[in-house]
């Protein structure tokens, strides 16, 4: 190294060099180098190395401060890290040294609309607009700027819809959203010269005339709107669009049978496309069946449907809603199973699938179908909840266990009451595993994520109670069950039993009895319950009755089963009451 810096002393001391001619040898040392490293900086771009990116970056920025190429590429790093304030500085230096580079403005523009700085983007666009007025894109993102509420000034909006007019001719976007603006600014008369403009332009296409009939009947004019529509018939008489403003008519007329006949037609028609049947599809539903008229004529109309479009599967989705509405979970089964087969990526299709296998009771089902939505959506907790829950009516307690905590992973932080219902469940699984430390614990956290989880309120309360400990503190989660919902057999039934636990019969034997009033096929426990009740009230032959219905229901046959059943017996043979 110290020979090759006496060489450069050598050099530099034989031949004379200006203190001019230097600084541009320097200035293009320094350009050459800033060069490199930008280059550098592009190609780990392309790699997707995007620290080594914006290191890259930043040293040719010390190089060259006032690059805007560098500036707009590390604005883009910088958004892309979500330091939005970092990004637009930068974007905003690349456009002051390159004021006539549309695209860096226009993605200053674009980024000040997407960070709701609209007065800033609104100047930006009006420029651009000014600078390239052919561009169509540039007018629509500044009439619409003008519509945000924090602006919100109408007339400024179809004045650039006005703008973009004048440069490119009557176009049917244009005036169509200049019509819906004049509507709001109830500038009747100009919206309607905006249809009457596409009419003149396009003489041939029905539909701007139909618009202007279903203007009529939106202005309550019938007479005017069935004398255009009846116009559009006679040229189009099987124009779907027809049908479906002629439902319109009759329904505002009051011929709801008429209305429905006109919007069947309309959907049955091969011409209408799938995306405008889908569209009108869901206010006919919702009209059917709030009339609860005509509701098989749905269920036809779908059919139909189906066979013209058979690999539309939004049909099915809706189809499976519709027999869902009329309570027939078995059809709109079917439904959903073909849109989770067919689209394994249409998340509401695996929600309405689960809910329908939850509803029908089978665990299994429910495993098998969890496991299968998972496959897709790894990240929904409620999948993992609800197989886990299947597991543990399984009593697969060890595997319920590991699904609730995997489950657990993906909800959301802010989400406590999710969370709440989680810890629940956790809660109940590790006390029929016998381990109540834990059990407690769970319980205790999800009450501290959500006050009002009333099955762990209960279920808390009425374990305390069958091990008669902290017998005030099951009181008072069960008082709060029960104010939450008064009506609750189960948990009336628990708050009966800490009262029982208390020897505090007669809120005891109140509490049982009207649990069982609000029953209409009371349980096994809650039987028994009632005849232990009765016997601490002195009443102990209505007590062995109560202990005979108890004794005579079907039970579970497993072991805790049998063991309740040998004290049961024993009572009612004793006439005696015996705790377990």
């Amino acid at each position: 190294m110290r020979i090759f810096f006496s060489f450069l002393l050598l050099i530099l001391f034989c031949r004379p060099v200006s203190a001019e001619s230097l600084s541009d040898s320097l200035r293009v040392e320094e350009s050459e180098k800033f060069d490199y490293f930008f280059l550098e900086a592009l190609r780990l771009k392309f790699k997707g190395e995007n620290t080594n990116t914006y290191n890259t970056l930043l040293y040719a920025l010390q190089l060259n401060p006032t690059s805007s190429a560098a500036l707009y590429e590390i604005s883009e790093l910088y958004f892309r890290m979500k330091e939005y304030d970092s990004g637009l500085t930068a974007l905003k230096k690349a456009v002051e040294y390159s004021p006539d580079n549309f695209d860096y403005k226009l993605s200053l523009a674009n980024m000040q609309r997407q960070m709701k700085n609209f007065p800033e983007a609104i100047e930006i666009y009006e420029e651009l607009s000014k600078e390239n007025p052919q561009d169509i894109e540039l007018y629509f993102h500044l009439s619409n700027l003008y519509l945000q509420p924090t602006i919100f000034d109408l007339d400024k909006a179809v004045e650039a819809l006005n703008g973009l007019e004048n440069n490119m001719g009557i176009n049917e976007a244009v005036s169509m959203q200049k019509y819906q603006l004049y509507m709001s600014l109830e500038r009747k008369e100009d919206a309607v010269r905006e249809l009457q403009k596409l009419i003149d332009k396009f003489p041939n296409e029905a539909k701007y005339q139909m618009a202007l009939g279903d203007f009529y009947l939106s202005e309550n004019e019938s007479d005017k709107a069935l004398d255009i529509y009846n116009k559009v018939s006679e040229k189009e008489p099987n124009n779907p669009y027809y049908f479906i403003s002629m439902s319109n008519y009759y329904e505002k007329t009051g011929d709801k049978e008429k209305s429905r006949i006109e919007i069947e037609k309309a959907l049955l028609d091969s011409n209408l496309e799938i995306n405008t049947k889908l569209e009108i599809l869901d206010g006919y539903l919702q009209n059917l069946l709030k009339s609860k008229k005509n509701i098989e004529s749905g269920n036809d109309l779908f059919r139909s449907l189906m066979e013209q479009h058979s690999q539309v599967k939004e049909l099915n989705i809706l189809y499976g809603q519709f027999l869902m509405a009329q309570n027939k979970p078995e059809e709109a089964k079917f439904q959903f199973q073909i849109v989770t087969e067919a689209l394994p990526e249409d998340l509401t299709s695996w929600i309405s699938l689960l809910d329908i296998v939850i509803r029908e009771g089978n665990p299994k089902e429910i495993i098998a179908t969890a496991d299968k939505a998972l496959a897709y959506f790894p990240e929904i907790s409620e999948f993992y909840f609800y197989k886990a829950t299947a597991l543990s009516l399984e009593k697969e307690y060890q595997k319920a266990l590991k699904t609730y905590s995997a489950g657990l992973e993906f909800v959301s932080k802010d989400d406590s009451a999710l969370i709440s219902l989680f810890h629940g469940q956790i809660g109940d699984v590790y006390y029929r595993l016998g381990d109540r430390e834990k059990a407690f614990a769970n319980y205790d956290k999800a009450i501290e994520y959500n006050r009002s989880n009333v099955n762990v309120l209960n279920n808390y309360a009425y374990h305390l109670s069958m091990d008669k400990e902290e017998l005030d503190k099951a009181e008072r989660m069960a008082a709060t069950a029960n104010q939450l919902h008064p009506d609750n057999p189960t948990y009336l039934d628990t708050y009966a039993w800490i009262f029982f636990q208390k020897g505090i019969y007669s809120l005891a034997k109140f509490y049982i009895e009207r649990a069982i009033s609000l029953d209409e096929n009371p349980g096994k426990v809650v039987l028994e319950h009632y005849g232990d009740i009765l016997y601490k009230s002195g009443d102990s032959g209505n007590a062995v009755t109560q202990w005979e219905k108890a004794l005579s229901m079907p039970d579970e046959n497993d072991s805790e089963e049998k063991t309740n059943n040998k004290v049961l017996k024993k009572k009612i043979k004793d006439r005696v009451y015996y705790e377990k």
